[in-house]
């Protein structure tokens, strides 16, 4: 029987290429797939937690420039509030009051209240930067990893190729090609995995930047109303 006549248009389907596939690289494509179905998940969850913090960081810069008080906007986030943003000025807000009440608003110890309320800022802004940028180190991973693994599954696959043109002492291209498709195949999916997480690593690496960066221009701000705060007191 001529081997090609076994070789059908279905016999290089995913489904088919992974079912006759090695054991070897049927673990590497089950791998990628975690891999990749992992890195999805970081995408999306990441897509609409940056969505939802600028969200409300612009609600709340609104709140802050509409004129009001800063204890009333201050008050109005609540006591616990889960953004970085009326975090930073609550504590502010608390290092304020704290010197008042001990009689530290004065222009001697002017200099360690801002120094305190800088520190806290800083804090504040530290881990929520880390907060922001959990996950990412997993999608570095995937976009980095996931084309070596899928080669190792192909240079596998490749050698059981030839393994099998020793054994059947049969050259011909339908004796080796489903294993080389099977081979290949194993490189097709750690390129499928690699590239969305390359991609969406730089992009919420940016997004991750530019936040931080946004959280240390409101930290500016608000230790500049304090100094202002401090001068008219003066």
């Amino acid at each position: 029987m001529d081997p090609a006549a076994a070789i059908t248009p279905e016999s290089f389907n995913f489904l088919t290429l992974f079912l006759r596939a090695d054991w070897v690289v049927k673990l590497v494509m089950v791998g990628l797939g975690v891999a990749s179905l992992a890195s999805w998940a970081i995408i999306l969850d990441k897509t609409f937690r940056f969505a939802a913090l600028n969200r409300q960081a612009d609600r709340f810069e609104d709140a802050v420039a509409s004129g009001r008080s800063l204890e009333d906007v201050a008050a109005d986030a609540g006591e616990r509030p889960r953004h970085a943003l009326p975090r930073m000025l609550q504590g502010a807000l608390r290092e304020w009051r704290e010197a008042r009440a001990k009689g530290q608003a004065t222009d001697s110890q002017a200099a360690f209240l801002i120094q305190r309320i800088d520190r806290v800022l800083d804090t504040t802004i530290a881990r929520e930067s880390a907060r922001v940028e959990e996950g990412l180190g997993a999608l570095a991973i995937v976009a980095t990893a996931s084309p070596f693994v899928g080669l190792f599954g192909t240079v596998w696959g490749i050698m059981q190729a030839f393994q099998a043109i020793a054994i059947q002492k049969n050259t011909s291209l339908a004796i080796v090609a489903p294993s080389i498709a099977e081979a290949l195949f194993a490189t097709a999916i750690g390129l499928v995995a690699a590239i969305p997480a390359y991609i969406a690593f730089n992009a919420f690496s940016t997004a991750a930047g530019k936040y931080t960066g946004r959280l240390e221009g409101f930290a500016d701000d608000l230790s500049t109303a304090i100094q202002r705060r401090l001068a008219e007191r003066g």
